[in-house]
């Protein structure tokens, strides 16, 4: 009979070399997996205790808030942005709002009655404003008319006096989606208004969100302010512009801004966003890399390529305004200005002189021209004075902030009945030939831009 074989260890763990190799192989993998986890996100919380609240509101099924999703292709980050702990950024931003006054000096705006509510201002004039060296000399800033607004909802916008977040829905165009990863004391310091029209509350009503018979409306988190269309643009778009970028007048005492479009749903706590973007950068103004452009020209062709403006014609007009007066293309030398086309679904404000200006200027621009907001950005930024100190951020972050959504699909007319949404008939008009030639040469205005831009990019490849 032979012998039952017995030892104290499994033979496997005789070999000093083979569990050197698992060990070896084991802390390899981890560290990668470890990795590849750290690169996919571009921004990190510094506890993850931090509090943070549950979903706010629930929606009808109907609504279907969360259809539509745009997808985010990018899986690594190249820039992560660090938050502080939540109760530090909270204590922080209280001190900041306490002592605000300390670092602020005002800017005055110009006051009368016009026919508009910008003005319509000349070239000239809204020129003469961009060298802003005497603190006493009134800037235009729109409200030459009024904005028609109820007296109870401009009474409770001026209460708002630490952080705001603003965000404008005009012909029923977006769902207003709830912000998610709010902590335990966000809605303390922070205000949450919606700009919408009749159109819009219709629909919203149609879906039960509201009683349009009642005197305040409130979705989750969000007041709604209605905005009444007389005495303002026929152009939706352009009535989201008075919010976008006179936030800052409509919020006199904020002290903080996030605009964030309709299209978005906000998912990191707004304190977070202020304290790393804006406060721990110590800029103005905080603003997405636009994904594809640098040049301001890039923008204004595919502007006009994809009819995001089917005026031609004004379009060529507007480029060569700013071509004749100084308008050039990114170049390294324009640093520490990363690009000249931001993404300005999202824009972070520290409300001061600087970015208030810099509104007021984008402000009047818009309303020359046309309400693409990344066309008149560098040409206000280059130009203006004193300079304003801006954090571009990676494309990257802006995907890790926000979720986007495309555009409503459907909409409610005033019959309360659910019809597709369709676009009125645009025609396109062609730019003329003189804006192309001036005495045979080619591009006008902007040949110089145009070279240096296409010189730029030939000795890039």
């Amino acid at each position: 009979m032979g012998k039952l074989i017995t030892t104290s260890k499994p033979l496997i763990l005789k070999s000093k070399l083979l569990c050197f190799s698992l060990l070896y192989l084991f802390t390899t993998l981890f560290l990668a997996l470890y990795t590849t986890l750290s690169q996919s996100k571009c921004f990190f919380r510094s506890s993850p205790l931090d509090p943070i609240q549950n979903s706010l509101f629930s929606y009808p099924s109907s609504y279907g808030e969360h259809k539509y999703a745009v997808s985010t292709s990018r899986s690594t980050c190249s820039s992560p942005v660090y938050f502080s702990d939540y109760l530090v950024v909270v204590k922080e931003i209280d001190n900041w709002h306490k002592n605000f006054s300390a670092y602020s000096i005002p800017l005055r705006y110009m006051q009368k009655n016009a026919d508009s509510f910008g003005g319509n201002l000349s070239t000239l004039v809204r020129f003469s404003y961009f060298d802003h060296q005497n603190d006493n000399k009134e800037v235009p800033c729109g409200f030459l008319k009024k904005f028609p607004i109820s007296d109870s909802d401009q009474i409770s916008m001026e209460k708002c006096d630490n952080v705001v977040v603003v965000s404008a829905i005009f012909n029923d165009h977006d769902k207003i989606r709830q912000p998610k990863g709010l902590g335990s004391k966000t809605l303390e310091n922070v205000c949450f208004f919606m700009f919408v029209d009749d159109v819009t509350l219709m629909g919203l009503e149609h879906h039960g969100l509201i009683s349009l018979n009642s005197i305040d409306y409130k979705i989750g988190v969000w007041t709604l302010v209605k905005v009444a269309k007389v005495d303002l643009y026929e152009n939706p778009a352009m009535n989201g512009i008075i919010p976008k970028y006179l936030v800052h007048r409509l919020f006199p005492n904020s002290k903080f801004s996030i605009w964030v479009d309709a299209k978005l749903q906000l998912v990191v706590d707004p304190l977070l966003l202020v304290h790393s973007l804006v406060i721990s950068e110590n800029v103005d103004m905080a603003i997405s890399k636009h994904p594809y452009y640098v040049h301001t020209m890039e923008e204004a062709m595919a502007t006009a390529r994809w009819k995001k403006w089917c005026d031609v014609n004004a379009l060529k007009v507007q480029m060569e305004t700013y071509c004749e007066h100084g308008l050039l293309p990114w170049s390294p030398s324009k640093k520490p200005y990363v690009s000249d086309v931001p993404d300005s679904a999202l824009i972070l404000r520290k409300h001061g002189l600087r970015s208030n200006l810099f509104s007021c200027l984008m402000f009047n621009e818009l309303d020359a021209f046309n309400p693409r907001d990344q066309l008149p950005f560098a040409f206000v930024r280059d130009h203006m004075k004193p300079n304003l100190k801006l954090n571009m951020f990676e494309v990257e972050v802006f995907e890790q902030l926000t979720v986007e959504y495309r555009h409503n699909l459907k909409r409610i007319d005033g019959n309360n009945s659910t019809n597709k949404k369709v676009s009125p008939s645009r025609r396109t008009k062609r730019a003329h030939q003189d804006l192309l030639y001036v005495n045979s040469s080619c591009c006008g205005r902007c040949q110089k831009y145009l070279s240096t831009m296409w010189g730029e990019e030939e000795s890039n490849h």
